[in-house]
């Protein structure tokens, strides 16, 4: 009777061994392996791809300009940018909107200055919109003795209502 029963326990023990080696190898085979050489390459393409689209799109602004931040000779040019665009954006509390959107009030809605950005030491072009027309603005800006910033209007685009 003992001869039988550490039989059949090492034949239950044996089979519990077999199925959890089974299962624990099924396990391993069911986890996504380590990228390949190809899917590396792949997604060092992606990188090098979205970094050169990036350069491309920064390529008209003042932090990527280092002849305009040598012209402008400023310590912080994150600093001065943010003057400058805080300088255009506060003329957005007049009652008639912005004046450097050159679009006169239409309806109950001024036009006023949304997004800004520096293309250079001389250059902004912005975005504005009364609720319902949008446009865009290219102005020149200039820095003034007493540090104050001026603004003058290059060219003004008012896109036409899409009806919907």
């Amino acid at each position: 009777m003992k001869k039988s029963l550490f039989l059949y326990l090492f034949i239950i023990a044996v089979l519990m061994n077999v199925f959890t080696y089974k299962y624990f190898t099924s396990k391993e085979a069911s986890v996504k392996k380590p990228e390949s050489a190809l899917d590396n390459k792949k997604w060092n393409d992606s990188v090098v791809k979205l970094t050169d689209q990036l350069y491309d799109a920064n390529y008209f602004s003042l932090e990527a300009n280092d002849r305009a931040q040598n012209y402008l000779n400023q310590n912080d040019i994150t600093v001065f940018a943010e003057k400058v665009k805080q300088a255009l954006l506060a003329y957005n509390d007049s009652p008639e909107g912005n004046q450097y959107t050159d679009q006169v009030t239409m309806g109950e809605q001024k036009f006023i200055i949304s997004k800004v950005k520096l293309l250079n030491h001389r250059w902004i072009i912005a975005s504005y919109s009364n609720g319902k027309l949008w446009g865009e603005v290219l102005l020149k800006y200039f820095i003034n003795e007493d540090q104050t910033v001026s603004f003058e209007i290059m060219n003004s685009y008012l896109y036409p209502e899409q009806l919907n």
